[in-house]
């Protein structure tokens, strides 16, 4: 059997697309965001994405694997009308950019997507492409990228869509984003045999946040409060009071309530609650687990008491999560 016979006809236009590669590029990266559309064009018979590597130069470009690769075009002789220009490049970005390479960005159509993956969001923001946009980028690179982009709207998110802008964190956060363009443009089917080619389970969504270690979230927090947020999500399926955690901890209740506002800017509780609400997200994404069995998971006495504060923090029921 052909692929090409999985799935019914497209007709929506062809996408022309040119992925820019800059000294230092992750190979999964790069892989992760063109492979999903590649096998969309086989899957579906036709080609959907017409996809164009390009460079600054004529010169190959030498991947962080110490890889050199020869793009189709330098920018000088890049193709026309493109609708989408990704551009793969590492984090942090170690070097200045070529005046070609801003200038060739800065005169691209309104109507070209651009987007960033990993470092590739710097690259947008040292232009002044992202101003007055949501981005993210790899988690290592949020407070120096904070504090260098005001004008950007820093998300820590897995990857942002905000209009006519995109950009991800590094890694297989590429593979989420391009799925989800793919979906929006063509079909859930055709995403949901692309997925399944690569044996990716479950494509993640836009709104789940970058995996960042407690340490560097908490940054020059007191220790007892880094101490505080591991008992906490130690201790999802059974919580601990404000009292008990303060207890383990050897300090007074007001003590570590004073320690969250200050650096966490909410109570104890509150936290607790967010933290085992977004672990109960997860589950209801990732699992096959009935609602009542995710409720008990997660520390709530009922499954009603879990649908009202999750329906509370996140605007729709559990059972709604899992339709949406």
């Amino acid at each position: 059997m052909q692929l090409s016979s999985l799935s019914p006809p497209l007709t929506l236009a062809r996408q022309r697309i040119g992925v820019l590669l800059l000294p230092g590029f992750s190979m999964l990266s790069h892989a992760s965001a063109v492979e999903p559309l590649l096998m969309a064009n086989q899957l579906s018979g036709q080609v959907l994405y017409q996809v164009f590597t390009l460079s600054t130069d004529e010169q190959p470009v030498r991947s962080s694997a110490q890889l050199s690769c020869h793009a189709d075009y330098p920018l000088e002789g890049a193709p026309p009308h493109l609708d989408m220009v990704l551009i793969c490049a590492p984090s942090p970005l170690p070097y200045a950019l070529p005046a070609k390479l801003m200038e060739w960005l800065r005169h691209q159509p309104s109507r070209t997507m651009l987007g960033g993956l990993a470092g590739g969001a710097e690259v947008l923001a040292r232009t002044g492409l992202l101003e007055g946009y949501r981005a993210t980028l790899p988690w290592q690179r949020f407070a120096a990228f904070a504090q260098a982009y005001p004008q950007v709207t820093l998300s820590q998110q897995l990857f942002e869509i905000d209009r006519n802008r995109i950009t991800c964190a590094s890694g297989t956060a590429a593979m989420d984003m391009m799925l989800t363009l793919v979906r929006q443009q063509q079909s859930s089917h055709l995403v949901e045999q692309v997925s399944e080619h690569f044996m990716c389970e479950r494509i993640r969504m836009a709104d789940e946040r970058q995996h960042v270690p407690l340490r560097h979230r908490l940054g020059h927090a007191p220790q007892s409060l880094i101490d505080a947020v591991t008992l906490m999500e130690a201790n999802i399926e059974e919580p601990l009071s404000t009292l008990e955690l303060a207890e383990h901890l050897g300090i007074s209740r007001r003590q570590l309530e004073r320690l969250f506002k200050k650096y966490l800017q909410a109570v104890p509780s509150r936290y607790y609650l967010n933290l085992r609400l977004q672990d109960a997200r997860k589950q209801l994404r990732e699992s096959d687990r009935s609602v009542g069995d995710i409720a008990f998971a997660t520390g709530f006495s009922s499954a009603a008491h879990f649908s009202t504060a999750y329906r509370n923090h996140f605007g729709l029921t559990p059972r709604e999560e899992r339709l949406s």
